[in-house]
């Protein structure tokens, strides 16, 4: 994690698998990153109907556009889980792919359900704000 984030953990609300807040020192650049969407390299979604192998793309393919910003995971601040579902199950299923993949940096997020997304066959999209030490 960078050092200069603080996650922010409550002691007196529900334990819970994220942090309820994020502080970005004064001095870092905020990048807010375009919706992660589960594309492939031709611009289709593939794994119709799977919401974890979409949740994991899109964390892959969130993980190259942070690199081209200057940024990992790490640097990342907040993000918005997005599932096209009315079925509780599957924002699970794609919030615990997700929440895998960042490890320990338990960031806040919210996760929430919606009934379509963009493109055809799309289930998962993960919004992402980062910070970076300014150049």
């Amino acid at each position: 994690m960078n050092k200069k984030i603080a996650l922010i953990h409550s002691t007196k609300l529900a334990a819970v698998d994220y942090a309820y807040a994020a502080r970005i020192p004064s001095g870092m650049e905020i990048l807010f990153m375009a919706g992660a969407c589960p594309l492939d390299e031709n611009g289709k979604v593939p794994y119709p109907g799977d919401y974890e192998q979409q949740a994991n793309l899109c964390v892959a393919n969130l993980k190259v556009a942070l690199m081209e910003s200057g940024a990992t995971l790490e640097d990342v601040v907040y993000t918005r889980v997005l599932v096209a579902s009315n079925d509780q199950a599957d924002l699970v299923t794609a919030w615990e792919a997700i929440r895998a993949t960042f490890g320990s940096h338990d960031i806040p997020s919210t996760l929430s359900g919606v009934t379509v997304l963009g493109y055809e066959n799309q289930l998962v999209e993960i919004e992402a704000v980062a910070a970076i030490e300014s150049i």
